[in-house]
């Protein structure tokens, strides 16, 4: 394809020509970055590249955060360029997200030239051993030639089996260097299938189940495969939970979805892990996090009712013995799935187990009294009814949004206890509509926001952030100000770290420390970078509040914030501090 003004393919180039066009062959139409002088060829050579949106970011967190929200909702690499060992650092905390959420990405790092190397030159660092356990492969690009060749691979890598981050430094005399070398054709993922062994033996069992239950999440999935999944549910009658923050992959108004497996799970539906006869697993690991810190399963134990379907062979098995392993791509699987007739009759009891797994989670995802309970109504006002005199309700105000976004809004949320009201109250509509890191990495949901918006400028992008949470990457408002980007940031302020002092009251009771926060005006601060601000202090203002920012987002194509001051003392959605 035709990239950048250099010549004819063939042609002399700079490494950092070639390795742009590389990008441009492979698809790339996005690239995070912090500008540095390390890799000053690659910007240049982007220069003449408008293909590809450059997104600026203020921290290489921030970019690679972004990057990696990128490869959630697109299923290909989300490129992300930093400068040299401070930069490459503070991108290990956006890698480490793309590790364990199982996503395809790109991260490139101008190095030191080659004839410095070995001499702890100025910010050198040998990023092999550096990210060795951070990424699915990392390599130094020496020879400009050879650039074609690692950029095809590490496509194929991150996106292959297991996805996941590919890391690739390159030298900054090596990307002046010209060569002759030839952008190589775009690569695709390779994945196992399922065998037809495989797939009677579970016909069978699905057949036979009296209690089965689903439960779906990890990486690999696209909007075909979620819609073929959700088939297959219907026609077999099999309840689906989702693990840990992949409420979006099956929507959550559906009949058969019944609730998600992570922190604070239904307690039912715990229950109802432990007492299915037949637990089929589409895409998830089964980590610490869905399995309720590996309890919900005794990874001690054979699993006789357990069938994993994951597209990692070297998963399968790594805790939990399933009785029937498949190594397969777990969209493509649910599309074999959805092909699969379904038996006439079921077992005895089976209907009833999905209906009342449904009714259980529709009674957990409803706010109760004095939590948001009139919203079933209010929610269709102008306004939330109900002032509470100790702050916004966030049971209110997510059963609210859950009733008033669009149906092809994108959430996006980091850590902390905030995210429970949102993960319980709200109901996904489906793929891709959810954007959190299973990993548990604070600071995600500002920068995730902010490539949502910058993938998708049409859809309406919120992210919700704990004060403290919000502050790990604040600073990346200034981002959405400078690409004009209408993200709407819900900052939930508590003044404090809130989930660890949650459990630094169960753990040690009234010795507080380290946990108190001293936090600016957020709306002030919003206004400051140029952005549309204002504190919200009782579940009554939200509404009006919420249509003032989407306003303004969408008429000057400016983000906008909402800061919301809650009670102290309501930790979770259950849990009051005192009452620890």
């Amino acid at each position: 394809m035709s990239a950048i003004n250099t010549g004819a393919k063939g042609a002399e180039r700079s490494g950092g020509q070639l390795l742009v066009e590389c990008l441009l062959e492979q698809g790339a139409e996005h690239l995070f970055c912090v500008p540095g002088e390390s890799y000053l060829a690659v910007l240049d050579a982007l220069y003449d590249a408008p293909q590809i949106a450059v997104t600026t970011c203020r921290q290489e967190g921030g970019a690679a955060m972004m990057a990696e929200a990128h490869g959630k909702l697109t299923g290909r690499p989300g490129v992300c360029m930093v400068t040299r060992a401070p930069g490459a650092s503070n991108a290990s905390a956006g890698l480490h997200v793309a590790f364990q959420d199982s996503t395809p990405m790109l991260l490139l790092i101008g190095q030191v030239a080659r004839d410095q190397l070995e001499r702890e030159a100025f910010q050198e660092i040998d990023y092999r051993r550096f990210f060795g356990q951070l990424a699915k492969w990392v390599a130094q690009i020496d020879d400009p030639a050879r650039i074609p060749e690692f950029i095809a691979r590490a496509y194929r890598t991150a996106m292959s089996g297991r996805p996941g981050p590919v890391v690739l430094a390159l030298p900054e005399d090596m990307l002046r260097e010209t060569t002759a070398g030839v952008a190589l054709p775009r690569v695709e993922a390779v994945f196992s299938r399922a065998g037809e062994d495989e797939l009677a033996e579970l016909t069978t069992r699905l057949t036979n189940a009296e209690r089965p239950l689903a439960l779906v999440g990890g990486a690999g999935w696209n909007a075909a495969g979620c819609a073929a999944l959700q088939q297959f549910a219907e026609r077999w009658d099999i309840p689906v939970a989702a693990s840990f923050r992949c409420q979006d992959h099956f929507d959550n108004r559906h009949r058969n979805y019944v609730g998600d497996v992570g922190i604070a799970v239904n307690p039912q539906l715990a229950q109802r892990l432990r007492d299915a006869d037949l637990l089929l697993v589409l895409g998830p690991r089964l980590g610490e996090m869905t399995t309720g810190g590996y309890t919900l399963l005794d990874p001690a134990q054979p699993q006789p009712a357990l069938i994993h379907v994951h597209a990692g062979a070297e998963e399968l098995g790594r805790v939990y013995q399933p009785s029937l392993a498949i190594c397969a791509q777990p969209a493509a699987f649910a599309i074999t799935l959805a092909e699969l007739p379904a038996p006439t009759e079921f077992a005895p009891g089976r209907v009833a187990w999905r209906a009342t797994a449904r009714a259980d989670y529709l009674r957990w995802s409803e706010p109760a009294a004095g939590e948001g309970g009139e919203m079933a109504t209010a929610a269709r006002e102008p306004r939330m009814g109900g002032e509470m005199g100790s702050g916004v309700d966030l049971a209110q105000v997510i059963a609210w949004l859950r009733e008033q976004l669009p149906e092809d809004a994108i959430l996006c949320n980091g850590a902390g206890n905030y995210a429970s009201w949102l993960h319980r109250y709200f109901r996904y509509r489906g793929w891709r509509s959810q954007l959190a890191p299973t990993s548990g990495s604070m600071g995600y949901g500002v920068p995730a926001a902010i490539a949502a918006k910058r993938i998708h400028p049409e859809r309406t992008v919120l992210a919700l952030a704990g004060d403290g949470c919000f502050l790990m990457h604040g600073q990346e408002l200034a981002s959405a100000v400078l690409h004009r980007l209408g993200v709407i940031f819900i900052v939930v302020n508590n003044g404090m770290y809130g989930t660890i002092r949650m459990h630094q009251q169960r753990n040690y009771p009234d010795r507080v420390i380290a946990t108190e926060l001293a936090n600016p005006d957020f709306s002030a601060m919003a206004k400051a970078y140029g952005a549309f601000g204002e504190v919200v202090s009782s579940s009554g203002e939200f509404a009006a509040a919420f249509g003032r920012a989407l306003a303004s987002s969408r008429s000057h194509k400016l983000p906008a914030l909402l800061e919301l001051r809650t009670d102290v003392q309501q930790i979770t959605p259950a849990q009051r501090l005192d009452d620890l």
